[in-house]
């Protein structure tokens, strides 16, 4: 449990999830420290202080987490936020492509926490949130680049939270299912276009964006964060009622079943 006055990092705090859950907790008694690639762009939110960090650069992170222990003297809590998608038939995903998102939601996850560690070592406390999705557990068509970087997140985050766990250190991925967000609703597609492919990537992009319509929004996503670091630890935190059943679909459900129903989900033909 993390209380009121430990100190916050966030990454990818100038919108979204990140800007929603820098607004909770600064507003909750928390010290918030957003992290965000132009500080001098970033809108002015009481109780959130900026720092400049690339989450693609390893020089900036090391920066901003030290400027975070100048200024605060330690980091409690970490929250991995920043990340980009990709759409489009993954025949058509250059080697570019796939690395750049690479690059922000597997790499940059792993700079932030080479750099946050020693620290919490050596304090024996912390708890770093990584920002996953249900397609880190789930099969997305026309998403499989993302769906991969989510996969792999959650494969490294059980992996590190029984490494860190001696250290008075734990890990818990957050699993949102769709949110109204620039991410979802303007995700980049690919740069290659394969005609066999087109009919059935527009059903999907249709599909998509009927669902972010209709998602919460990312305040929901905070008050979820704010329960999980105020509560005691659980590695894997649905942080929605949607992302809630899909997690108990995929456990329990016949593979028949999911499937069918994510092909629904995404426009595809059953």
């Amino acid at each position: 449990m993390k209380t009121a006055g430990s100190v916050v990092l966030i990454t990818g705090a100038s919108s979204g999830i990140g800007d929603a859950t820098a607004r909770a907790m600064a507003n909750a008694g928390y010290r918030v420290f957003g992290g965000v690639r132009r500080p001098e762009a970033a809108a002015t939110v009481h109780g959130v202080e900026y720092v400049g960090m690339d989450v693609r650069d390893d020089a900036s992170v090391v920066s901003a987490v030290n400027t975070v222990i100048e200024k605060a003297g330690r980091i409690d809590i970490v929250i991995n936020n920043a990340g980009v998608s990709l759409a489009g038939p993954v025949e058509a995903t250059s080697d570019a492509e796939a690395k750049a998102l690479f690059d922000v939601n597997v790499f940059g996850v792993l700079r932030v926490v080479r750099a946050v560690l020693p620290s919490m070592r050596s304090n024996r406390s912390g708890l770093v949130l990584n920002i996953s999705s249900v397609l880190g557990f789930l099969p997305a068509p026309f998403m499989g680049l993302y769906s991969s970087s989510k996969h792999a997140l959650e494969g490294l985050s059980e992996s590190l939270d029984h490494e860190v766990r001696e250290f008075g250190v734990r890990i818990v991925l957050v699993e949102p299912s769709f949110s109204r967000t620039k991410l979802d609703t303007n995700a980049t597609q690919t740069k290659v276009v394969i005609d066999d492919y087109a009919t059935a990537f527009a059903c999907s992009v249709n599909a998509v964006r009927q669902q972010i319509s209709s998602a919460s929004p990312p305040d929901e996503v905070a008050k979820k964060i704010l329960t999980i670091v105020r509560g005691t630890h659980q590695l894997r935190q649905p942080a929605d009622g949607r992302a809630r059943v899909l997690t108990f679909l995929r456990r329990f459900a016949p593979f028949g079943q999911v499937d069918k129903s994510l092909r629904r989900a995404f426009g595809l033909h059953a």
